[in-house]
């Protein structure tokens, strides 16, 4: 059974409508969770935001709290009503977008987790992988899923809370756990435990399902030994995934679009059309093509994804994830003290001509995409008596951008076309020194959205098509605004030097 939420005393109060309706979208994130509140002409009527503590028990393990998550969901869907004046009555549907991989198991009759969320970072299954790889199923694995035997995948995260929780693989065999992402996990607890579902884009992350047949696949469940009993049903992203508890919202708005975060960026930046290519900038960095109806095999580091699964119709995407993005910054600010805000780390950026030589590969977890090397380790390289906090600091913010390069070029390698304009989304795209960096790196434009919460907005479109909210495609299209473009500057001779600089410093990074 689903958790009782009264205790949190956040309960939706009746009221007097005022107005038009209105569409709510739940970004439940890695660092923070959020809830907007949007209106047909895609404008942000107010949004609300809470922190999210991460843990880190172990090196490399990387954990966090189910229900501090679910807690501060369900905070902010009430903050953002009462601050926006509009209530669950004139809500037309909720929208639901999530950290994707991070994985939750929780007992059936409970409702209570049995472990901490195992975050999509944690590298705890790299012993898991590799033995998948010396069994010789690498290409089972790939052919059906499009993805690689990798610790970033929900399938050995599942495996691994059942061989080490007591007792939880015989109540794994008995039908007494359930398993779910993020949004699955929201959801069941949502509708006071009336559905357990999660949708394509997220399924299709967790290395157990098939992304051309679109079930769970029975040789990987018996691969990594998970019972079909565990998992959700798998729905289209714009569907029906039940009403919200009248405990916890009074009027009980439908839920009725889910998407994993980066797939939800892809369809709020619209790009529908084979070829067009995103950028989110966030905790990690995550790259997008949408190839259409082909499923294109990446031969060069990639992984082949579901990236639109709407309308009855599965397109499909090219994926490069990279781990540490965001979080590198982070990592300054909390870990070293070398800043006090991501905005003093960009005025320390803008004061220096060059990096000094200087770069930092953010490998705290491994390396993701095209590496795909678990065991790699951060390293910063080129330091001299003259290098200084700001050059650590430039350095960190540069290997966004680097990273960045090495998965476009990728892409194209793989997809076969030149990428003309990079569209990009997520906090770190509003810096507008690492914006131009990456212009120059990759030479061509680069092009914000004019809404910061793409990622959330591509939920809200998602709930809003399957009520009627908006019409279609064409809708959604005109409404869409970009914003600032950084055009290239650099000589080809500054790049150049630049990445050979940078491709020296990744390959001391590896492991192998």
């Amino acid at each position: 059974m689903a958790l009782s939420l009264k205790d949190l005393g956040k309960i939706d109060r009746t009221y007097t409508p005022l107005g038009g309706r209105y569409i709510m979208a739940l970004d439940s994130g890695t660092t923070s969770v959020r809830a907007i509140i949007v209106d047909e002409y895609d404008c942000v009527v107010a949004q609300a935001s809470r922190h999210i503590k991460t843990m880190y028990p172990r090196s490399g393990w990387v954990e966090q709290d189910p229900m501090e998550i679910l807690a501060s969901q369900i905070a902010v869907m009430m903050e953002v009503q009462f601050k926006s004046g509009i209530h669950s009555d004139r809500i037309a549907a909720i929208g639901i977008t999530n950290q994707r991989e991070t994985t939750v198991v929780w007992d059936r009759d409970s409702g209570q987790p049995i472990h901490n969320a195992i975050v999509w970072q944690c590298r705890r299954t790299a012993g898991i992988t590799d033995a998948l790889i010396a069994e010789g199923v690498s290409d089972t694995i790939r052919s059906k899923t499009g993805l690689m035997p990798d610790p970033y995948f929900s399938g050995t995260k599942i495996k691994w809370i059942l061989d080490n929780v007591d007792g939880a693989r015989a109540a794994a065999d008995a039908g007494e756990l359930m398993f779910g992402t993020i949004d699955t996990w929201l959801i069941y607890n949502l509708t006071g435990g009336a559905v357990h579902a999660t949708d394509y884009t997220n399924a299709s992350r967790t290395m157990l399902f098939n992304i051309h047949t679109l079930e769970w696949d029975d040789e990987l469940l018996k691969i990594l030994d998970v019972p079909r009993s565990m998992l959700p049903e798998v729905r289209w992203s714009s569907d029906g995934y039940g009403s919200v508890s009248n405990e916890i919202m009074t009027y009980g708005p439908s839920i009725t679009g889910v998407a994993g975060d980066q797939q939800a960026s892809l369809f709020g930046h619209c790009c529908f059309e084979p070829g067009c290519t995103k950028n989110t900038y966030g905790t990690g960095c995550f790259m997008l093509m949408n190839t259409g109806e082909a499923c294109v095999a990446s031969e060069h580091g990639l992984v082949s994804t579901i990236g639109i699964a709407h309308a009855g119709k599965i397109s499909y995407a090219l994926e490069g994830s990279i781990f540490h993005a965001g979080a590198t910054v982070q990592w300054l600010r909390d870990k070293l003290g070398l800043i006090s805000s991501t905005k003093e780390a960009s005025d320390l950026c803008r004061h220096l001509d060059d990096n000094g030589g200087c770069y930092l590969v953010p490998a705290f977890s491994g390396l993701g995409a095209p590496w795909w090397d678990p065991d790699a380790r951060g390293l910063i390289c080129g330091l001299t008596g003259a290098s200084d906090r700001a050059t650590l600091v430039r350095a960190a913010c540069e290997s966004m951008a680097y990273q960045s390069f090495d998965v476009l070029r990728s892409m194209e390698r793989d997809a076969g076309v030149k990428i003309e304009t990079l569209s990009v989304d997520g906090g770190a795209s509003r810096n507008d020194f690492i914006m131009q960096f990456q212009a120059d790196l990759l030479g061509i434009p680069v092009v914000q959205t004019e809404n910061v919460e793409t990622t959330a907005l591509g939920a809200a479109y998602l709930a809003g098509l399957a009520v009627g909210y908006w019409e279609d495609l064409d809708d959604l299209e005109q409404n869409r605004v970009p914003g600032k473009r950084f055009d290239p500057s650099a000589s080809e001779e500054v790049v150049a030097r630049s990445l050979s600089g940078w491709h020296d410093a990744v390959a001391r990074a590896r492991s192998r």
